[in-house]
């Protein structure tokens, strides 16, 4: 069993004993924490949400009920997505949110995400002022006269899509032009409900759903990379699909599948969604160090500035908001478009990308073919709790000091001759660096990889 504390909310395993998991004790203790901190800044009001995994409404139902305990008028949106809970934070006047989902990690977890009141991840220090609450379980519920009311609204995932439709980057004309033929796994989950949806109203011309139906019985693992998504892959490839869209449960990761069944790739998802974007509105774009680097090429191309942020969307966020970035995200299929919200959403970026895919009159593999190629080997070296993590990265920088050299998160070491980079990270959890390294193809990957973790196996003897 696994319970994991974390400055964005609290994430584990359901079942077991009270601090080694999610249990409901587990549950009630961190929405009281966060409860509280939300009145501590004269909130009154939380939005809450949640995928549709096994556990959800059983965690609803204890959440909804200890912030009524405090005195906190809940709006309780039901099955809904991350992306949607973080619009309606501020259309709600809310003074936070609460999105209860464990993303893509499997079917026994569960996860109470933490929203502002502008619908934002929380911050690092408002984060450890949660953290604190729940240790000390400073809580002082409410007397029975002053319970808070609780609302069931509906009515937001339309409202999210309409939303969608009415930016001007939108062109639901030409994707209905297109006539474009799409497949979707929503993995049983309520991407099941607006996926679909939001095709419907683009105007797609056929859709097939597989895994549609929100039950939360994930028919693979729910992480939307290329060896958890083979069905659909088939399924466009052999039924003569355009694409294939893949989210992930809570719906702010897109994967996406080429016509010929092979994956657009998630790190790409971005890519094109910046291309396209960046084609109609010049400006700057961020992603995490951890992404591919052609996101700054196509950046460049553009007239653009890219800037890189520490690994996390509310980094990320931050770094949008530094440079004025008019479209940011992250590798894992994450897109962020500020014009809507600060917040990753798949929908928005299924709508960015059909538009793209429609203008730009090419089959999903040919418009992948026109980005730089590139691959990430993504590895890690474990290491015993003696040695110190953070003398080991000291020394890499040191070694590497005639490279470009960042150090907001970890090493990460540019090669620019090259066009390949190296990033190293340490766990928060174990003892492990986390060794990115992303080069030209695989194979060059690989071998910058292997050199990386020579170079620390000697430093660490």
């Amino acid at each position: 069993m696994t319970l994991i504390k974390s400055i964005s909310g609290i994430r584990g395993t359901i079942g077991g004993k009270p601090g080694d998991s999610l249990t409901p004790l587990d549950t009630v203790k961190f929405a009281a924490a966060f409860g509280t901190w939300v009145k501590s800044r004269n909130g009154k009001r939380i939005v809450i949400g949640r995928d549709a995994r096994l556990s959800g409404e059983m965690v609803s139902t204890l959440v909804s009920a200890t912030l009524q305990g405090l005195g906190i008028d809940v709006i309780d949106l039901g099955l809904s997505t991350t992306p949607t809970v973080e619009i309606a934070v501020p259309l709600e006047k809310a003074g936070g949110g609460i999105i209860l989902t464990a993303s893509h990690n499997p079917i026994q977890w569960n996860a109470l995400k933490l929203l502002n009141e502008k619908g934002e991840f929380i911050s690092a220090d408002d984060g450890a002022k949660v953290l604190e609450l729940a240790s000390r379980e400073d809580f002082d519920f409410a007397p029975v006269q002053k319970l808070g009311k609780y609302e069931h609204k509906k009515g937001y995932i339309k409202k999210h899509i309409e939303l969608i439709l009415k930016n001007k980057l939108v062109d639901a004309k030409a994707i209905k032009k297109a006539k474009f033929k799409v497949v979707v796994d929503a993995v049983n989950s309520s991407g099941g409900i607006s996926v679909p949806e939001l095709l419907e109203a683009l105007g797609v011309k056929k859709v097939k759903k597989l895994y549609c139906e929100p039950t939360g019985k994930f028919p693979h693992n729910p992480e939307p990379l290329p060896e958890n998504i083979k069905a659909i892959c088939t399924t466009v490839r052999v039924e003569g699909y355009d694409l294939g869209i893949v989210v992930d449960p809570d719906v702010d990761r897109l994967a996406l599948v080429c016509e010929d069944g092979k994956p657009f790739g998630e790190e790409y998802t971005l890519v094109a969604v910046a291309d396209y974007v960046l084609s109609r509105k010049k400006g700057n774009t961020v992603s995490n160090l951890s992404s591919t680097r052609a996101l700054r090429d196509v950046t460049k191309n553009a007239g653009g500035n890219y800037s890189a942020a520490a690994v996390g969307e509310v980094n990320v966020v931050n770094e949008m908001k530094r440079t004025k970035a008019v479209i940011g995200g992250e590798g894992n299929g994450g897109v962020i478009f500020p014009e809507l919200h600060y917040g990753r959403d798949a929908l928005m970026g299924i709508a960015l990308f059909l538009t793209h895919l429609a203008k730009q009159n090419l089959t999903a593999s040919q418009l992948r073919k026109t980005y730089p190629e590139y691959f990430i080997s993504k590895n890690k070296i474990e290491l015993t709790p003696q040695i110190n993590v953070d003398d080991v990265l000291e020394k890499m920088k040191a070694k590497y000091a005639n490279e470009k050299v960042n150090t907001i998160d970890g090493v990460k070491i540019d090669f620019e001759t090259e066009k390949e980079w190296v990033h190293l990270r340490k766990s928060n959890t174990e003892p492990i660096i986390r060794i990115y390294a992303e080069s030209q193809n695989e194979k060059k990957a690989d071998e910058l990889a292997k050199r990386i973790i020579s170079d620390i196996r000697q430093l660490i003897g």
